[in-house]
């Protein structure tokens, strides 16, 4: 180990050395200009190739499963539903259901792009239409297919092809009427191809101005903190080329297709790269500012910084990144999909932070922190009295505070036990987007279970089957059985539910539909939306119940091996899980009692595990790696108070801004990153004011020489 120790402490002084040379510091500088640069014109945007329509289920799951049964033994309309669903509050007369059909033989005579069939309602009497109302003849769906992979964007444009006939036919035009006008036709784009085009417009430009909205933050909080403009850009910097490197990368992994991401994962991206990036660098200018009020020579403390806290950088944003990497284990497409472009950024922030900020710190020097410049020959007040005062309080009153924290932290844990999980899409959805009111039209005239229709398909099948789906509750309707023209011993169902097909509700309704088959021989398969959202939801739990532990052990082996403390490393570990479930239950708490939230995405959990604990542990690291530097020249009580002086006030700055560039996804009309960025700020916010600060420092001092067993045992024996 003291070998391995060694050879890291070399490769830091080479390093440093490199950093703070007359030249080394501009040719590091070069380089990043170069590659950032050379990268923005040979390789492509990440954002060409984001592919937000990619499937998170695998060819093995039974809801993709009976979707090949399907295409293989029956007949079926492959491609998209668009779902034209219209609507009169005076109801639909003949007059309206002619210029539908007049519409519709618009698209059957020049059909608009990407549209691959069409119901021919253009031949059907309008006396035989008017039986396909709706029961309270106010409402009737328009049925067009789109060709299957058909993307977000492409369908938007076969909509506005569509908008634009339906402009020439009627007098308004129905798909820009209120829902509640009394008087006028009301069209609205709804199914599977409309909510996949309402998904799409949802992150429209959210790159952008999420992109400068973090940065708006980041810039404000330095300032606000150091009061200096030149300090202020320089993480900035070096955040910006990390960002201008990653994103050709990712859109050359996505345009080769070795990887798949999405605009969420993005925007989440996005959000990391500023906050954990401006964390890494916060951590390195504390430390060189601490080393100019003691050493007249900038350089010299420069290399003293960076030998401080190099270590305790490197080994946080690897902590990071193989916890991101971990995602790799899972198999729910949205989860693993974040693997690479998370990881990648943490990479090349960690590049940045270690090379690039050194060097411009390195040029600037004391002028960063102009006009409060740091100088050994002025008289230098003792800084962070609050922190120091917080140190004392730690080490004074370590049982009141563990009582405290465990008490209050275990009042919001609780709250998980409360919190319900909902895996519908729509309720993500404004209330205002077309796809969202126009299956609200079809819920309230027809019913919810209209929208996605279940298919059930059952081979060996017996006579009595219909009537066993039909009598399962929630069930609305059931067809006659279909066979197959393929091989007899296939029947197909149509099943409509009475429940909204996105919601919990219809999903328990899959292993019931199952269950009603009784034959012996015979195999139930059911695909739809609601079947593709029960195996997501089966899929995702599995994960959780892999990649939690995977984390957590992850975690601690790179603590042990940094600090080579088995009981530190144990309560490093505890206090950061406590700080998530904490985290999710007062996430929950203000989510459903002040915004009247019923439910939140059931992604959440692991989504905010992963980036809690990871990042929360940053903080531990930071601060612990302070304590036991101190450790081995003072008592253990000294040492933590000097531990929370020396990173209290650099520890509170990265976690502020860390969560506020959480918080900036909050500003998103995305539902799900409205609750990540939430529930992950708070846990942020909690590691930094509660965690860190108190419960951390107070149990080292109550556990002593012991805290750091068996690192530094020889240590306190000598002694």
């Amino acid at each position: 180990m003291n070998r391995i120790g060694g050879f890291i402490l070399k490769i830091k002084d080479g390093i440093a050395k490199i950093i703070s040379g007359k030249k080394g510091r501009f040719v590091i500088i070069a380089i990043w200009i170069v590659v950032a640069l050379g990268l923005q014109f040979i390789l492509p945007n990440a954002s060409t190739y984001k592919e937000d329509t990619a499937r998170d289920l695998s060819k093995s799951e039974p809801s993709v499963i009976a979707e090949k049964v399907e295409d293989r033994y029956f007949e079926k309309n492959n491609g998209i539903p668009l779902l034209i669903t219209w609507s009169s509050n005076q109801g639909l007369s003949t007059s309206d259901l002619e210029k539908i059909q007049e519409l519709n033989a618009s698209l059957q005579n020049d059909p608009i792009p990407k549209q691959n069939q069409l119901v021919p309602i253009e031949k059907v009497p309008p006396q035989v239409l008017l039986e396909q109302r709706s029961k309270d003849k106010k409402s009737f769906i328009q049925t067009v297919i789109m060709d299957e992979g058909t993307s977000s964007e492409k369908i938007k444009i076969a909509i506005s092809e569509l908008e634009k006939r339906t402009n020439g036919i009627f007098r308004n035009n129905p798909f820009e009427t209120n829902l509640d006008s009394e008087k006028q036709l009301i069209a609205r784009a709804t199914g599977p191809a409309g909510i996949s085009v309402d998904a799409s417009e949802l992150f429209k430009d959210a790159d952008v101005s999420l992109l400068i909205a973090t940065v708006c933050i980041v810039l404000l909080i330095l300032l606000l903190i150091y009061r200096s403009p030149i300090l202020a850009l320089i993480p900035l910097i070096a955040v910006g080329m990390a960002y201008l490197i990653v994103t050709p990368i990712l859109g050359f992994l996505g345009k080769e297709g070795i990887i798949t991401y999405s605009s969420q994962g993005l925007s989440i991206m996005t959000v990391l790269l500023f906050g954990a990036g401006t964390d890494y660098c916060l951590f390195l200018i504390s430390r060189y500012r601490h080393f100019l009020k003691i050493e007249q020579d900038r350089f010299k403390s420069l290399r003293f910084a960076f030998r401080g806290v190099s270590g305790a950088i490197l080994l946080s944003g690897l902590t990071v990144m193989c916890a991101l990497l971990l995602l790799l284990a899972t198999r729910y497409g949205s989860f693993h999909n974040f693997a690479i472009p998370f990881s990648l950024a943490i990479l090349v922030m960690l590049l940045s932070s270690l090379t690039l900020v050194p060097a411009l710190l390195g040029v600037f020097g004391r002028v960063s922190f102009w006009p409060f410049i740091p100088h050994p020959s002025r008289e230098n007040k003792k800084e962070n009295r609050l922190w120091d005062a917080i140190g004392r309080i730690a080490i004074r009153y370590p049982i009141i505070i563990i009582i405290f924290s465990v008490v209050l932290l275990g009042m919001a844990s609780f709250q998980v036990t409360q919190i319900n999980y909902s895996y519908d899409t729509l309720s993500s959805f404004p209330d205002d987007m077309p796809s969202k009111e126009g299956f609200r039209l079809i819920e309230d005239h027809f019913g919810a279970g209209y929208l996605a229709p279940l298919t059930v398909i059952v081979k060996n099948g017996q006579s009595k089957d219909r009537e066993a789906l039909q009598e399962i509750e929630g069930v609305k309707s059931v067809s006659s059985a279909e066979p197959s023209s393929k091989n007899k011993s296939f029947l197909k169902y149509s099943v409509i539910l009475n429940e909204n097909p996105y919601s919990k509700e219809a999903m328990n309704k899959i292993p019931k539909l199952k269950q009603a088959i009784k034959g012996v021989d015979s195999q139930v398969y059911i695909a739809g939306q609601t079947a593709t959202q029960f195996d997501e939801r089966s899929v995702s739990k599995t994960d959780e119940k892999i990649v939690i532990p995977l984390v957590i052990v992850l975690i601690s082996v790179l603590l042990l091996f940094y600090l080579r403390s088995i009981v530190a490393m144990i309560y490093l570990v505890l206090t950061v899980l406590f700080s998530y479930t904490a985290s999710l239950g007062m996430g929950w708490l203000i989510l459903h009692y002040f915004f009247e939230v019923d439910a939140i995405s059931g992604l959440i959990p692991l989504y905010a595990f992963i980036f809690i604990v990871a990042l929360g542990e940053d903080y531990n690291i930071f601060m612990v790696s302070s304590i036991w530097e101190n450790a081995h020249k003072m008592p253990i009580s000294k040492a933590v108070r000097e531990g929370v002086h020396e990173t209290g006030g650099v520890i509170t700055s990265a976690g502020v801004i860390l969560a506020a560039t959480f918080l900036v996804l909050t500003t998103l009309p995305i539902e799900l990153l409205v609750q990540f960025g939430l529930i992950t700020a708070l846990g942020i916010l909690v590691d930094t004011f509660l965690i860190r600060p108190l419960l951390v420092p107070a149990l080292t001092v109550l556990l002593g020489k012991w805290a750091f067993w068996p690192g530094m045992n020889r240590l306190f024996k000598s002694r």
